[in-house]
């Protein structure tokens, strides 16, 4: 008898996908560029929503792969699930699957895991994602009385003003600092020419320190024990089949 609920991934409202990331994504806030959502039901239930934002920003300009046209790379901006037994890696895995198809100009899916909020990208790994690097942004941490705080907390705890320097040394530690973040910096290839190119790019993955206070950055229900097979070790087999098939 088959115990596991069922699991249904299908294109659902704005409204839909902005209350997942409103209740169930760290940052509470919901992209404003062109996005293409997708819901997530579990025995019926929703449980969140994948987001993908298409064509807007730098972070889907392509050409530093040799992609000429807009709309040939896409940002995943959003996983906001709620705690659920199906793994967040099959979840991705699925959706990555619905984008490719409905968006068949697609060749390149890009993504980011923020440092300051104490991920390193395991969803990423789990779904066989190529590594590219850890690249120093703008975004950061701060350390308040010897703890390490991030910026959502603090807005959530004290409001706008509650992310200030001076309002944090005035009300809450005189020693408080903001320390600079980075993102780690992941990509799915859609087709074997773009494979080609990004394999040469790719670095190992990063892992969390042994003696990190920080819990593990993976939604409830995600394993991490037996990960899909990365995409070095795809890239053999995916150009054998781009010969089968003469592209």
């Amino acid at each position: 008898m088959n115990l596991r609920p069922e699991l249904r991934l299908d294109w659902c409202s704005h409204k839909a996908a902005r209350y997942a990331v409103e209740h169930w994504h760290y940052s509470g806030r919901m992209p404003k560029n062109k996005l293409a959502k997708i819901g997530v039901w579990e025995s019926g239930v929703f449980v969140g929503a994948v987001i993908y934002g298409v064509g807007a920003g730098n972070s889907t300009n392509g050409k530093r792969f040799g992609l000429a046209e807009r709309f040939e790379m896409a940002e995943l901006v959003r996983v906001a699930l709620t705690p659920r037994e199906t793994p967040t890696s099959k979840i991705v895995s699925i959706s990555l699957k619905m984008i490719r198809k409905e968006f068949p100009k697609l060749r390149l899916i890009t993504s980011f895991a923020d440092e300051g909020e104490g991920h390193i990208g395991t969803i990423y790994q789990a779904s066989g994602w190529a590594y590219l690097g850890r690249k120093v942004e703008s975004n950061a941490y701060y350390i308040i009385n010897g703890q390490r705080e991030f910026p959502r907390t603090l807005h959530l705890r004290y409001g706008i003003g509650g992310q200030s320097i001076p309002w944090i040394r005035k009300h809450l530690d005189p020693q408080g600092r903001r320390v600079a973040a980075a993102r780690y910096h992941y990509v799915y290839p859609l087709d074997a020419g773009i494979t080609r190119i990004i394999e040469p790019l790719t670095k190992p993955y990063p892992k969390r320190p042994k003696d990190s206070s920080e819990p593990p950055a993976i939604h409830a229900g995600e394993g991490g024990a037996a990960p899909t097979r990365t995409l070095q070790n795809l890239f053999p087999l995916r150009d054998r089949m781009a010969r089968l098939a003469g592209k």
